[in-house]
């Protein structure tokens, strides 16, 4: 068992939550891992697969026009949930946990590889589910997919902040079928931990958690400006790859931005750029969202990463951090900026030797803007202000 999956599961027996399960067609590694662990006993009170046809029947009480569905998905989570109040011990906390999939087997399906997860509780449901290219995958991996939805539905109705990949392509995303209990806003339910990253195209279109393909630059685009796109440019030429905006609600240093301040700032954004929403307020919480990824960051952003007092206020904490991110296969792409009237670029950085491979620069000829943000925000709002006279 994965020493993350491992870890998720610990922290899912130590919380309040008590379940039934019913999973069908996918799922029960989900079930193995949770029996793995000690202390299964707090989380699993019953578990069921409902394989085949007149057993799916049963459960349901009707024959469904499709077994695998968000629809079937809920109304097993239904079942599961009244089992579930039956077998609570007092006024714990209960769920009903469900999976209908169809995955690979020993004959063709002419339907989607998919999966459907429900979890029932006394606040409402929680639906999550995925879309499988076939063909990309053994059965065996195709199962791991719907047994990490389990546990990502399961953590999030728990009230945990899993960070464990679905180990989705780049043709594939999560989707939120059912009203969760945080209601179903992109932002509210990245806030609530029922998703760890939000994606918004150009065009408007809001996907769960998809693969974030070529580069990341991270910003507070407060507001957005002609620095940010300038850099944007300069990075795509310099990596030859895509470029993505990246805004977290959470900051080092900074309050949590509110809904309105998210709304805002992805409006100011537009169609300017594709943006992705996280909660990742450190390097090594991107890292581990988007591994493998060049982060494209300014030089004081860089001078920060090195700088013990942002890393638990100690050199270890730098080089921890530092090696997390490196062993996640992420580097940076640095841009320098003017400080006190003198140009500062990476070679200005005291990066730790056996870190400054993962550093590259990108020339001052290629991209250099003396603004400020906080000059274009003070001129906003004075600007605001006049006209408000």
């Amino acid at each position: 068992m994965d020493s993350q999956i491992r870890e998720l599961v610990t922290k899912l027996h130590a919380s309040p939550l008590r379940c039934v399960f019913a999973v069908a067609g996918a799922g029960s590694e989900a079930l193995s891992w949770l029996l793995a662990v000690p202390g299964a006993s707090d989380t699993v009170l019953e578990a069921t697969v409902p394989y085949s046809k007149a057993a799916l029947v049963e459960l349901l009480g009707r024959e469904p026009d499709s077994a695998v569905s968000a629809e079937v998905a809920e109304q097993m989570a239904g079942v599961a949930y009244s089992r579930a109040l039956a077998l609570r011990d007092g006024e714990k906390q209960v769920a009903g946990v469900a999976c209908t999939a169809s995955i690979s087997s020993n004959r063709p399906k002419r339907g989607d590889h998919r999966a459907y997860v429900a979890v029932r509780t006394g606040s409402g449901v929680l639906g999550m589910s995925v879309v499988m290219e076939k063909g990309r995958r053994e059965r065996a991996q195709e199962e791991t997919v719907a047994s990490l939805l389990i546990l990502k539905a399961l953590s999030a109705v728990a009230g945990l902040e899993p960070q464990l990949p679905l180990g989705l392509a780049a043709t594939e995303h999560l989707d939120i079928q059912s009203g969760s209990e945080s209601g179903h806003d992109p932002v509210e339910l990245l806030q609530s931990g029922v998703v760890n990253w939000v994606h918004f195209a150009p065009d408007g279109t809001v996907t769960y958690e998809p693969v974030i393909e070529g580069a990341l630059l991270p910003g507070s685009f407060n507001p957005l400006h002609g620095g940010h796109e300038a850099l944007r440019d300069a990075a795509r030429r310099t990596l030859n790859s895509d470029v993505t905006f990246e805004l977290s609600i959470s900051n080092v240093d900074k309050p949590t931005l509110t809904m309105d301040e998210v709304a805002e700032r992805l409006r100011g954004i537009g169609g300017s750029s594709a943006t992705v929403l996280t909660r990742a307020h450190r390097f090594s919480l991107k890292a581990r969202l988007f591994p493998g990824t060049t982060f494209v960051i300014g030089y004081d952003t860089a001078v920060r990463l090195v700088d013990p007092a942002y890393n638990d206020g100690t050199v270890a904490g730098v080089i921890r951090d530092l090696g997390d991110i490196r062993n996640l296969g992420c580097r940076f792409l640095v841009a320098g900026r003017v400080v006190d009237g003198v140009y500062r670029s990476m070679t200005d950085v005291e990066v730790p030797g056996e870190f400054v491979g993962m550093f590259s620069a990108i020339p001052e000829a290629e991209f250099r803007w003396d603004g400020s943000s906080t000059k274009i925000r003070a001129s906003s709002a004075d600007s605001v202000e006049k006209a408000a006279l």
